[in-house]
């Protein structure tokens, strides 16, 4: 139970930094409309940004492991799964929230997203 609060800890501050790059982007790519390529690139751009100090703090904090081969590995497969389920759902949350503002409809995906991350990540990173 503790590294789940952890995780969400973690995971609410790197959405934070996942929607920061994203609105940054969208807003130096002149506002794209949404469901463009652009708009995708921009979501992209900070899914990348915030996956680094990510898999840090996971380490440290949220399992009190350090980083190595297994976990970077698992990590890796974990986001490769997560940012599937973020741009899966992405083009659904912009046609049944279209009225939502960009951040509001990133920060759904990205919670739907954690928790399946979450249940991944168990199963790499253990404390030796």
């Amino acid at each position: 139970m503790r590294s789940a609060i952890r995780f969400f800890i973690v995971g609410t501050s790197g959405a934070f930094v996942q929607t920061w790059f994203f609105m940054a982007a969208l807003y130096f790519m002149a506002q794209p409309a949404k469901g463009s390529g652009l708009y995708y690139l921009a979501f992209g751009i900070g899914y990348i940004l915030e996956m680094i100090p990510n898999y840090f703090f996971s380490n440290w904090y949220t399992f009190g492991t350090k980083p190595d081969w297994k976990n970077a590995g698992g990590f890796l497969f974990a986001r490769a799964i997560n940012v599937g389920v973020q741009f899966g759902l992405l083009p659904l949350a912009l046609a049944f929230f279209s009225s939502w503002r960009d951040d509001l409809i990133s920060m759904l995906v990205i919670f739907i997203g954690g928790c399946i991350n979450y249940l991944i990540c168990l199963l790499f990173f253990k404390k030796k």
